[in-house]
């Protein structure tokens, strides 16, 4: 193949060690084809909110399978059946050869199984074998997944082998957090029932919190009651006491999920089932002692290198997440976000945008009306306002989101990491890592991430609170039925104007104008009709204010024309320009009446002295003069 082979990867919560380590093993394989992987990565099933992992899964809906030679499913990390579902169920239409760990459900996807069953009935043995206990509880992973539930049916089988009966009360059911070892352990113990002598769980992250909640009861571990996880994670190694747990060859399991793929794509041969071994830990968490646990001087050295890269990032996230609260604009916030990414070891890192990112709850979008704010995929086209490329930002205004790298990686061996960008279930876009470990290394990478994404949403917010408020603006100074100012806008511009002229010398002009015969329009043909008319006649007073003019509905049926830079001669052609428009207007309404006005004006220099008042008072008594001369008119034409 000319080409780099293309790989895909779904998987969820890759910031904990079994997804960790799986991972480790696909770059190394990917490193040394030089194929290109693309992880798409969430962090769903974290904080306990619907509508956040909403958010989350979203970033599967990102995939273009077209894209890809081969996928690999690590679908026993999404803990939601549903999206489960959704995944294998575009997986199985893609028609792409699929690598998947730990699951046999699909016939039709190539298994890379570890024997959860054979070591977790060795463990389970040894516990009721070697340290003779008939009291024990479990706390299991969701049943959905295969493997929590190959651990649960070898602890069952176990103790039916050694005819001890399983009360169901003695079975705690989680999702393989550590929210569930605690959990488990609370009901255990308030359950009334007489106290486990060891309690078996699915994982080490559940076993690790079971014994400490084991303590907050005054309990210790192993002396009162035995705690097993699974997994041999780091945190299991170096706890005190060190868990009894089981150890995966999660790497190799990895790898070879990947060199599957790459020799499909070559067209060589490959094994279509893969098993591999794990192997029980014993340790001290169940009263043995293992000789080959890590001496403490590595410890030592290890653990400094993990708490001071955390200190580290907290530093970092500390100083963004405060600079962010004090941007109001996109671009200032993308600015803020490039100086702290230069501390992430990351050789390009992108915020893709929806076309639509803007858009407000309720649909309408400040750049495209018609745009709603996305909750499920992405739009067609999206933007790359920041790509940061080996220390410099190459933005894209605008790419396919098919192709969901705004920019085409150069060559093979590349390792990208998707993440969703996102504000609870309203989607905004997505970020990119590439050649990257934070995402995998840092405890903090999902802390940065809601952050950047919560700033990006505080931007959205304020682009349309300001909108609000010039909205909010504009009905206080715009007459709803004209269309034009109102008197408040009037007052409020007509000031500016009065101080300009004062300033500059200039004269102004002011006609006010009273409209005839509302009352007997609203009369004979209904104020529907009569808002008709005062619209009506509103435009023929707008269509005579060109230039430096303003026009206003002053009262109900009064408007006012206003205007800077007048000369004397603009009396007479401003009233004419006016009775020629309102003929126009009659003839394209062509009603049974007609629309007419009276109209004073004035023009006036301007001095210290000058009010708005005095300069309406003069006009208004000019137009009543001109009522007055004006014979009463009949506004109802005959046939």
């Amino acid at each position: 193949m000319d080409r780099p082979i293309e790989i895909g990867v779904i998987v969820a919560g890759i910031d904990e060690e079994y997804q960790n380590a799986v991972l480790d093993g696909i770059k190394k394989c990917a490193k040394r084809y030089r194929a290109n992987i693309s992880c798409f990565c969430s962090f769903s099933g974290v904080l306990a909110s619907r509508k956040f992992d909403i958010g989350e899964y979203n970033i599967f809906n990102l995939i273009n399978y077209d894209k890809f030679d081969g996928m690999i499913l690590l679908t026993n990390t999404i803990s939601d059946p549903i999206e489960k579902e959704k995944i294998t169920s575009k997986v199985k239409k893609s028609g792409l050869p699929v690598t998947v760990l730990d699951c046999d459900t699909y016939p039709e996807f190539i298994n890379i199984s570890i024997d959860n069953y054979k070591a977790m009935r060795s463990l389970v043995d040894h516990i009721l074998e070697e340290h003779k206990v008939t009291l024990v509880n479990y706390i299991s992973g969701p049943l959905a997944n295969p493997e929590a539930s190959a651990r649960l049916n070898a602890f069952y089988d176990s103790m039916d082998a050694h005819s001890i009966p399983v009360d169901n009360d003695r079975v705690y059911l989680g999702e393989f957090r550590a929210a569930d070892g605690k959990k488990g352990v609370d009901q255990f113990i308030s359950s009334g029932m007489p106290r486990p002598q060891a309690i078996i769980c699915a994982n080490d992250a559940m076993a690790l919190a079971a014994i400490e909640e084991l303590n907050n009861f005054g309990y210790n571990v192993p002396d009162d009651v035995i705690v097993t996880g699974f997994d041999n994670t780091y945190n299991a190694q170096h706890h005190v006491p060190a868990l009894t747990t089981v150890s995966r060859p999660l790497e190799e399991a990895g790898y070879k999920a990947c060199e599957i793929l790459i020799k499909i794509a070559n067209g060589e041969e490959y094994d279509n089932n893969t098993s591999l071994d794990a192997v029980p830990v014993f340790n001290e968490s169940c009263g043995c002692k293992n000789p080959e646990n890590t001496d403490s001087i590595e410890f030592k050295t290890s653990y400094y290198k993990l708490l001071n890269k955390c200190k580290r990032d907290i530093s970092l996230l500390n100083r963004m997440t405060t600079e962010l609260a004090e941007k109001d604009e996109l671009d200032d916030n993308l600015r803020t976000i490039t100086f702290f990414i230069r501390d992430i070891k990351c050789e390009r890192f992108c915020i893709c945008l929806c076309s639509n990112w803007d858009a407000t709850a309720s649909g309408n979008a400040s750049n495209d009306k018609s745009n709603t704010i996305q909750t499920k995929g992405y739009t067609t086209k999206m933007s790359a306002p920041l790509i940061f490329d080996n220390g410099t930002n190459i933005p894209v205004k605008e790419f396919p989101s098919s192709d969901m790298q705004p920019v085409p990686l150069k060559n093979g061996g590349n390792i990208s990491f998707f993440m969703p960008l996102h504000f609870r279930e309203h989607c905004l876009g997505y970020y990119i890592f590439v050649n990257s470990s934070f995402p995998t290394k840092s405890l903090l990478c999902h802390s940065l991430l809601l952050n950047i994404s919560n700033s990006i949403e505080n931007v959205r917010k304020l682009i349309h609170m300001n909108g609000m408020i010039d909205e909010l603006d504009r009905l206080y100074v715009i007459d709803p039925l004209c269309n034009i100012y109102n008197r408040n806008g009037f007052i409020r511009e007509a000031d500016k104007m009065v101080k300009n002229c004062l300033e500059t010398k200039q004269k102004l002009l002011i006609a006010f104008i009273d409209m005839d015969g509302l009352k007997i329009i609203n009369d004979n043909f209904g104020h529907k009709e009569g808002d008709f008319a005062l619209r009506q006649f509103a435009n023929v007073v707008n269509e005579c204010c060109r230039g430096s003019r303003i026009c206003a509905r002053f009262g109900g049926d009064e408007f006012i024309i206003f205007g800077e830079n007048a000369y004397e001669e603009d009396i007479d052609a401003l009233e004419s320009v006016f009775h020629v428009q309102l003929k126009k207007m009659n003839r394209l309404i062509n009603k049974p009446y007609e629309l007419d006005a009276s109209i004073g004006t004035i023009v006036t220099e301007v001095n210290a002295d000058t009010t708005l008042f005095n300069l309406i008072t003069q006009a208004d008594e000019i137009m009543y003069e001109e009522k007055k001369r004006k014979r009463t008119s009949r506004y109802l034409r005959h046939d």
